[in-house]
């Protein structure tokens, strides 16, 4: 069966899997209402947890990465059943008032563990966002807004991708061939950043952000929905909310380190126009005013040619093989960490080119395992990601449950004359997934609820993003970089160029992410919002962007992150100042110091979310850092290295 569970040899299995779940947590159910208030309160409520996630989780991975249509829908449906289980127990008053009883008994609560304390409030906060603490009739509305919530969410989705169609007589004749024909019609599916042609870019931006009163009008409710719920269960707005356990911990500061960051980079990011608009001038006189549909395209024009940094030059220096031992070799220098390929049974995995490793420590032994499903193939989502399959937890029989994940990439299939080859950003990709997954292997918390990366999503990204830093250092690519023919290793100059080929506009593309997170904070923030969603956002972009806004344009409307990074968009900056801080100070002397590489595990990886992200950050700084600090180290990370700036000039 799939991932090894013997129900899951066929697509029926889910409903079998799925019984057994809902009736192990109906009799984890009655065993908490009985359970005198202890540790115990909170260790039935974790396998409550497991029991559940087990198959959620499971499922989550299997309805949209699978190949075989009956597996999806049979998942899909397994993640509905399981998700509205879980609605009923957020809900449940006798279950809610056994963990209640367990908090507010001082002795008892003075007598648990840090973790243990943490977890038991994350089970109450996960009540308290579906308003279990209100009357009846308060508490059916917050049980209908969730249900409402989790729909429109879904059908935002599901517009953000949608074509818009237009009458082809409309666009020149000579760029139609760029669109998709449909009888009288074009269909433009995207932004077509990357054409050198102007006139695309401009028609695409225009036509595929032409706004969609149905997706304007489900995107305005969706905000007005999470904005009621968060007041009804007590929160001032919806970000209040969702920030709360959080790194940045409420609004006020998240604002505070995007106004800091746009002041430190808006000189910088006026700089990088003015370079991108004289080139658009060299290449386009007439037309040389820039344009939102110019930036992607120019910054990398600008790249190409500062740096001339060909991806098929990079290529056969990073086969899939090579870069596996690289990642082998670092893990096992800095955390006595190996990676075994191991043999899967029949029907375990979902496609023949899957490979299972076995994440082994040196003292320790086993300690989970990565399905690592790298390369393309039809229907499978365009995205690289890292999937939680199984949570790791200590066991009642004192065994600990090993963690499962999978990494999921979108590789070329290598050919019968060369491996796999990677360009430099499926690499750096690679390294950023992997980092999750250490974290998911080494967060060996005691409960399932907090183990490995479910912890809050501002901390979340610090261990995938560091291993960037680490995929960018000559040391680290030197170890493993050869090419595949000749064995040759990659050149210095080559490593040091892609580097600073990156630093290229670098301050006006953070600049655009921090443009969007001010927008996330602004929709999910004050409610009514003082006026519409389109003009909030031509306000915003025109403040703290700096390019006009187009009208009768909406991007808000393909801004797919609002429904999975709610009032958390912010979370990608703050996580990359983290690790750059972290690096600078830890690693960029010696990226194989073990000693370093033990306090990176003791102090942030071995928590899960199982402690304060903000305390874990301290731990391996040894200081607190401030506001200021994280927009500095953002910042100086702008700055060209002067050796490899100096070489090329």
């Amino acid at each position: 069966g799939l991932f090894g569970v013997p129900e899951l040899s066929c697509p029926e299995g889910f409903q079998e899997a799925q019984d057994k779940a809902l009736q192990e947590s109906e009799q984890l159910v009655q065993k908490a209402c009985t359970t005198p208030p202890g540790a115990e309160t909170v260790m039935i409520f974790d396998q409550l947890s497991d029991a559940l996630c087990r198959v959620a989780d499971l499922a989550d991975f299997v309805k949209i990465a699978h190949p075989d249509f009956a597996f999806r829908e049979a998942a899909e449906e397994a993640c509905r059943n399981i998700g509205t289980m879980v609605e009923k127990l957020n809900t449940d008053v006798d279950l809610c008032q056994s963990l209640r009883r367990l908090l507010t008994d001082e002795v008892v609560m003075n007598s648990l563990d840090p973790e243990t304390r943490r977890v038991a409030e994350l089970f109450m906060f996960d009540f308290e966002i579906s308003g279990i603490h209100l009357d009846e009739e308060k508490r059916k509305k917050a049980v209908n807004l969730n249900v409402r919530i989790l729909d429109l969410c879904n059908e935002f989705l599901t517009g953000t991708h949608l074509p818009n169609k237009i009458d082809k007589h409309v666009l020149p004749e000579h760029i139609r061939y760029n669109f998709t024909a449909e009888g009288n019609y074009l269909q433009v599916a995207g932004l077509h950043a990357d054409c050198p042609d102007d006139l695309v870019r401009e028609a695409a931006y225009k036509i595929f952000l032409y706004p969609d009163a149905g997706q304007l009008s489900c995107l305005e409710e969706l905000l007005t929905s999470r904005n009621s719920l968060a007041q009804l269960v007590g929160y001032e707005t919806f970000a209040h909310r969702a920030l709360q356990g959080t790194m940045a911990k409420n609004p006020e500061t998240v604002t505070q380190f995007l106004e800091k960051l746009s002041d430190q980079l808006s000189e910088r990011t006026r700089k990088d126009f003015e370079v991108m608009t004289n080139m658009k001038m060299k290449l386009n006189p007439q037309n040389s005013k820039l344009m939102p549909w110019d930036h992607p395209y120019y910054s990398g024009v600008l790249r190409a040619e500062r740096y001339n940094i060909d991806p098929g030059l990079y290529c056969p220096f990073f086969s899939l093989g090579a870069c596996m031992e690289g990642l082998n070799s670092l893990f096992s220098q800095l955390l006595g960490i190996s990676l075994y390929a191991e043999e899967t049974q029949s029907g375990e995995v979902w496609s023949e080119d899957v490979r299972k490793l076995a994440v082994v420590h040196e003292t320790e032994g086993l300690l989970g395992y990565i399905y690592c499903d790298f390369f393309q193939r039809p229907d499978k989502p365009h995205q690289d990601c890292h999937f939680t399959v199984r949570g790791g937890r200590l066991r009642e029989n004192g065994e600990y449950q090993l963690p499962v994940v999978v990494l999921m990439l979108s590789l070329p299939h290598s050919t019968r004359g060369a491996p796999t080859l990677l360009s430099p950003g499926m690499m750096e990709n690679l390294f950023h997934e992997m980092g999750h997954a250490m974290h998911s292997m080494l967060g060996r918390t005691r409960y399932q609820h907090v183990t490995g990366t479910r912890c809050a999503t501002d901390f979340a990204e610090v261990p995938s993003i560091l291993m960037e830093y680490f995929a960018n250092d000559y040391r680290v690519v030197n170890q493993f970089a050869r090419h595949y023919k000749t064995g040759q290793p990659l050149p210095k100059n080559m490593v040091s160029r892609l580097c600073e080929s990156k630093k290229v506009c670098a301050a006006a593309d953070m600049q655009l992410q921090v443009f969007y997170a001010a927008l996330d904070q602004i929709y999910h923030g004050k409610h009514p919002l003082k006026k519409s969603t389109t003009e909030i956002l031509k306000e915003t972009q025109e403040r703290v962007y700096g390019l006009p806004y187009v009208p009768n344009t909406a991007w808000q409307l393909r801004f797919s992150h609002l429904v999975g990074y709610g009032a958390k968009y912010y979370s990608y900056l703050m996580s990359r100042a983290v690790a750059s801080m972290v690096w600078k100070q830890c690693f960029a002397q010696n990226p194989f110091d073990r000693a370093m590489g033990e306090r990176y595990r003791r102090e942030m990886l071995a928590h899960g979310g199982g402690k304060e992200p903000i305390l874990m950050v301290e731990g391996m700084l040894q200081k607190s850092p401030s506001v200021e600090d994280f927009v500095d180290a953002l910042v100086s990370d702008l700055d060209h290295d002067f050796e490899t700036y100096i070489m090329d000039s």
